[in-house]
């Protein structure tokens, strides 16, 4: 039986991804039955610069979007220089390029977004007319749903890059994904964390992506890394991002969690100045259901599509 080929993972070069797609080196490394020291070996890491980390003094809105940071990495698959990508979940586009899928998604991280300040604790502590640095639109407009007199200052870059910025002075507070906060050992630096019920973060938040060739979906180091919870209740939340069309020019927000067996969703969509704001909720009971994975996204694309035809036009930028 010929031996195993190098799995190649490609992933971009923050301190991030490359901590991200070093979890999962040692993950496949073990699924393909090397010991630790040999990850590189049998699982190199392959990095790809992106546009969406070289554009980094505009909205991705304004660049082409969530798949910007996916773009390159996705062409290296479809050319087979690599053989998987390790991708943040809320980075994907609710559509994948023709032959390309995601194969696996691994056990989720907290999905709450996380409150960064110097001088308060909670969002409401701000003082009047503080400046909140996010280049999210869902933050932004979920900011100011809840704090209208908030200046939103358009603040991008890697983790660290933001930190920075906000203890130099550039934002009175920010806002940053809780689970990037602890893969990188930097949840120190949260004051609080948002409600996911009140404030229902990206969809996929806190969960990884792992895209293959579609041929390679099968493939035992493939199945090794699948969570079954995490995949239905993202599932949930990706079809709510299908129905609503979403992209960086909406406001969009999902949050799903088990209750037992009955799976719960929250999603809401706003307008970009946060004034008007749309939301569902369901659940669906999936103890006996041989495909779970497709009832939870029947859910969320219900849910999405009751919130897209409340809201109309208004969410979109």
């Amino acid at each position: 039986m010929p031996a195993q080929p190098p799995v190649r993972i490609g992933a971009r070069g923050s301190k991030l991804s490359l901590a991200q797609a070093g979890m999962m080196q040692r993950r496949i490394a073990a699924a393909l039955g090397a010991a630790p020291e040999d990850a590189e070996r049998v699982a190199p890491l392959v990095i790809i610069t992106t546009t969406g980390d070289r554009v980094q003094d505009r909205r991705l809105l304004e660049i082409g979007g969530k798949g910007m940071f996916t773009k390159e990495i996705e062409e290296a698959l479809l050319d087979g220089r690599i053989d998987c990508a390790v991708h943040s979940m809320k980075d994907m586009p609710a559509l994948l390029p023709d032959g390309l899928c995601i194969a696996a998604i691994p056990e989720r991280e907290d999905p709450r977004d996380a409150f960064l300040s110097l001088g308060a604790e909670r969002l409401e502590d701000l003082p009047k007319g503080a400046r909140l640095g996010t280049a999210s639109l869902r933050r932004q407009a979920q900011s100011l749903h809840r704090r209208p007199d908030l200046v939103v200052d358009m603040l991008r870059g890697n983790v660290d890059t933001r930190i920075a910025k906000l203890e130099a002075g550039v934002a009175d507070a920010i806002l940053l994904a809780y689970a990037g906060l602890k893969r990188l050992g930097l949840e120190g630096h949260a004051r609080s964390l948002i409600d996911p019920t009140e404030c229902p973060p990206a969809p996929g938040q806190g969960a990884l992506a792992i895209e293959t060739r579609a041929a390679d979906r099968g493939a035992d180091w493939v199945r090794a890394l699948v969570d079954h919870p995490t995949t239905v209740a993202v599932a949930a939340e990706r079809g709510a991002l299908e129905a609503l069309e979403g992209s960086c020019k909406t406001a969009i927000g999902a949050h799903a969690w088990f209750e037992g067996s009955r799976l719960q969703l929250i999603v809401e969509a706003l307008s970009p100045d946060g004034v008007r704001r749309f939301r569902h909720a369901g659940e669906a009971d999936l103890t006996e259901l041989a495909d779970a994975e497709a009832s939870a996204r029947a859910l969320g694309v219900s849910l999405g599509e009751a919130v897209r035809d409340e809201a109309g036009d208004v969410i979109f930028v």
